[in-house]
């Protein structure tokens, strides 16, 4: 009896733990039940809120923007009179010229200016993509002078299409392509730096065209040149065709040839919107760090892509580019040039990059200049070793006894002797120009698209051909190299970030510099009359 009544109180308050410990469990579940709902409603709440807030700024911005496109409109409408007594004035003017262009005797020897006011007065397409072509060597003086003649013409941009139709008819028969390309890139860019920017219905129905037949060829072809590429965007930004095209179309474009000089402007004017964070971001992630730098700045991004921190990224990696490329080739000779041409054209891309978005407080070049000066000797003293090292070989050679005697020319004795003998063998293998012997010079750097060669190998010309018999009387070569030639795998030469012989990687400063219309608000171009 005693032993029941002990048990059954310690039973009871077993039951009763046991039943606390159940509460608390079931307790503590809704506590985390509470908690994990008030989480997802809290962030429900954010969310909505930040949405709203979004929504509201939107519509701040389109009622701004639509405020805006109206005082535009009802000034432009106000100003229609007076705009079209000015552009009759103005077409009379130029029709008069034109007329007496036609009507006076050609000149015997105009300057340069003069002859492209005249082609541009007569609207003669075909004529004046000749006369540029003939003055390519001239292209620093045709930059200078092709947009205050084209000014002259009646319609400019009437004048630019028939020059790119001309230029595509060209391309279809496989005739001229590439002078006519860079003439074309002249008349382009000189249009696109024009004040008027409203061309009629007609001018941009024409351009439509136009573009359509240059987007098949370029659709056609397994591989576009980057030159033209940068010119068919060109066209697109500057006749307000951006809504032809599909976004992935024009990126395609923009990522491959995203080293070129335009191209940083080029893709802030074709309205990416919100996908040029993921055209840069994807430059980053492919090494590209110095172009995602231009294409940031461009588009008004540097807060979200600061600048400095993609530099130093892009400093640190061609660092462990060549590190890693050294050590793979064993620090041999050929290895080590590599390394140190890429070295030297990081650092340039890098003084380049700095000096255009004036970031020198921000980022010492001091220890990259003296880098740079101390490759460049380096390089200067292998290439004058290998230079000193090559000596030439006997011409006759020796005899089969060992002999190095060797008899005396017989055109001592025969005076045509030498050309019908030089005339039936090739030179000696000392006299055999290598494959870059003839461009082996410094290259000068005029303008975008064309390399004016230093004096070549003289023999080079001459090769398997009569000879004189003093090597003074073998002319020297210059040869130009149009940048188009170079495929569009080479878009880190000329024209591109990197690369170059001095620091005009990214250079804006050959030529006037292209200014792109502001982001399109609609479409649609605006027409007149």
């Amino acid at each position: 009896m005693a032993t029941q009544l002990s048990t059954t109180p310690t039973a009871k308050v077993d039951q009763f733990f046991e039943e606390l410990e159940a509460k608390k469990s079931i307790l503590a579940k809704c506590t985390n039940l509470f908690t994990t709902l008030s989480t997802h409603f809290s962030s429900l709440q954010h969310s909505v809120t930040d949405k709203s807030q979004f929504i509201d700024s939107k519509l701040q911005s389109l009622e701004s923007l639509s405020s805006e496109t109206l005082q535009s409109l009802h000034h432009r409408q106000t100003s229609i009179p007076e705009r079209e007594s000015a552009a009759a004035a103005r077409i009379s003017d130029q029709k008069e010229a034109a007329l007496a262009e036609v009507r006076a005797p050609p000149l015997p020897d105009p300057d340069l200016s003069a002859a492209l006011k005249s082609l541009s007065r007569k609207m003669d397409a075909a004529a004046l993509l000749r006369f540029v072509v003939s003055k390519r060597k001239e292209s620093a003086s045709l930059r200078a002078e092709i947009a205050e003649a084209m000014a002259e013409a009646v319609d400019p941009p009437r004048l630019v299409l028939e020059a790119v139709d001309e230029f595509l008819r060209s391309k279809a028969a496989n005739s001229g392509v590439t002078d006519k390309r860079w003439a074309c890139g002249l008349l382009i860019q000189a249009l696109m730096v024009s004040e008027s920017r409203e061309y009629s219905r007609k001018i941009v129905e024409r351009a439509v065209a136009v573009v359509e037949m240059w987007k098949e060829h370029l659709d056609g072809e397994s591989e576009s040149g980057a030159a033209e590429v940068v010119m068919f965007l060109q066209m697109v930004v500057c006749f307000g065709l951006r809504s032809r095209f599909d976004d992935e179309y024009l990126r395609k474009f923009v990522m491959e040839f995203a080293s070129r000089r335009d191209m940083a402007k080029l893709a802030a004017s074709l309205q990416f919107g919100d996908k040029i964070i993921d055209i840069i971001d994807e430059l980053i992630s492919s090494g590209k760090e110095i172009e995602a730098v231009y294409f940031a700045s461009e588009s008004g991004l540097t807060e979200r892509f600061p600048p400095i921190n993609l530099l130093k990224s892009y400093h640190r990696n061609y660092k462990k580019n060549v590190t890693t490329t050294s050590r793979k080739g064993n620090n041999n000779h050929a290895t080590t040039d590599d390394s140190s041409t890429s070295e030297l054209n990081s650092i340039k891309s890098i003084i380049k990059c700095v000096e255009d978005h004036k970031l020198e407080s921000e980022f010492n070049l001091d220890h990259l200049r003296k880098r740079a000066t101390l490759l460049e000797k380096a390089k200067a003293e292998r290439k004058k070793s290998s230079t000193s090292g090559t000596k030439p070989q006997n011409k006759r050679g020796s005899r089969g006894n060992g002999s190095s005697s060797s008899r005396p020319a017989k055109s001592a004795k025969f005076s045509n002797a030498h050309s019908s003998s030089f005339g039936r063998r090739n030179l000696a293998p000392s006299l055999q120009p290598s494959p870059g012997a003839r461009f082996s010079g410094p290259f000068n750097y005029p303008s975008q698209t064309i390399f004016d060669g230093a004096t070549a190998n003289p023999y080079a010309a001459t090769y398997g051909t009569t000879h004189t018999q003093s090597p003074a009387g073998i002319t020297q070569q210059h040869f130009s190299i149009p940048v188009d030639n170079l495929g569009p795998s080479g878009y880190r030469s000329s024209g591109s970030y990197s690369g170059q012989a001095s620091y005009g990687i990214y250079d804006y400063r050959n030529g006037a510099p292209l200014t792109y219309p502001p982001p399109y608000t609609v479409d649609q171009p605006t027409y007149r009359g």
